[in-house]
Order: C-alpha cells, then structure tokens, then sequence
C-alpha cells in the first residue's frame, strides 16, 4: 500500500503545476463575499479557457456558478466536464447535486448512480449513497418537481393567439 499511489495522487502528480486548481477562497460558502466569489469565478473562467481539456477545473467553474446562483451556467460547466471525462466521479456527482438542489429528482438520481458506479473508495461511495438516500426520501415525499417531456411550442402559440384576440377585443370600436 506504501508503494502504491491513488488514482487521484496519480492524476496530481501528472498534471503540470500550470492545471492545478486555484485555491478555494472559502471554507464555509455563506461567509465569502459576492465580489471575492465573482473573482474566483473569473480566475476560473480563465483557467478553463487556458486549460479546456482539465475535468478538474470545469467541475470548480460548475460548483462556483452555483454558489453565484446562476444555474444554468453552472450546468453548462459540469456538462463539459462529464463530456470531457465521463468516468470523473466527482464531475457526476456534482452534477448530480446541482439537480438535487433544484429539486430536479429523476435526473438527480439518474446522475446520482452514475457516480455511485464510478466511485473507488469507500469515502465515495459514501458520499453517493448518502446523496442518492436523500434524493429517494425527497422523492417519496413527493418534493420534485415534474419532468418536461412535452414540447412547449403548442401552448407557446396558443398563449399568443389568445393574447392577440383579446387585445382586438379590447380595442374594437
């Protein structure tokens, strides 16, 4: 065991000083301040962008964008990074919580095996099920909210045509 080196000590080792992540300017994220947080997140925006192929880097984009509350970045980031690697168990997981957190349960929980498959200790593998226990007890709770599935181009136009006969209605002299 001595001799031997994790796949995360491995993947440290050989990543150049330049790929290395910035350090996290927080420890509790209510206690960081808006302008310090938009920094970070411009640091890592510039990393990402010096190093688009690092998992690593793409995951802290995802995770400080939704510390920033902006969702939908925030996905953007952690979808390229399970794109860039998708046997990155902490790309998943993340991702998965990002859906957990907008009560998004079936994709949570979809995403939330994924990295459970993925996971190569038991302090993984802890952290997946403990969040795939959660995501379960929400869900027979009933605290999800509903899967789209359906186009919304339909009741889109209808909204419009129904907006326009009531204003000629209005207006009809």
């Amino acid at each position: 065991m001595t001799g031997e080196l994790t796949s995360y000590q491995n993947r440290e080792l050989a990543q150049p000083s330049s790929l290395r992540l910035p350090p996290v300017p927080w420890r509790d994220p209510h206690t960081v301040s808006p302008a310090r947080l938009k920094h970070y997140i411009s640091e890592l925006e510039r990393a990402c962008e010096e190093n688009p192929k690092s998992v690593d880097l793409h995951t802290c984009l995802g995770m400080a964008y939704a510390m920033d509350f902006q969702v939908y970045k925030s996905e953007d980031a952690l979808e390229v990074a399970t794109r860039l690697e998708p046997d990155h168990f902490f790309a998943h997981f993340k991702y998965a919580e990002l859906h957990y957190r907008l009560r998004a349960l079936v994709r949570a929980e979809r995403e939330t095996l994924k990295a459970l498959d993925l996971a190569a200790n038991h302090w993984e593998v802890g952290l997946a099920r403990k969040q795939l226990q959660e995501i379960r007890r929400l869900m027979r709770e009933g605290t999800q909210k509903p899967e789209w599935t359906k186009p919304l181009a339909m009741p889109a136009i209808l909204l419009l045509a129904m907006s326009i006969v009531v204003c000629l209605a209005v207006y009809w002299k």
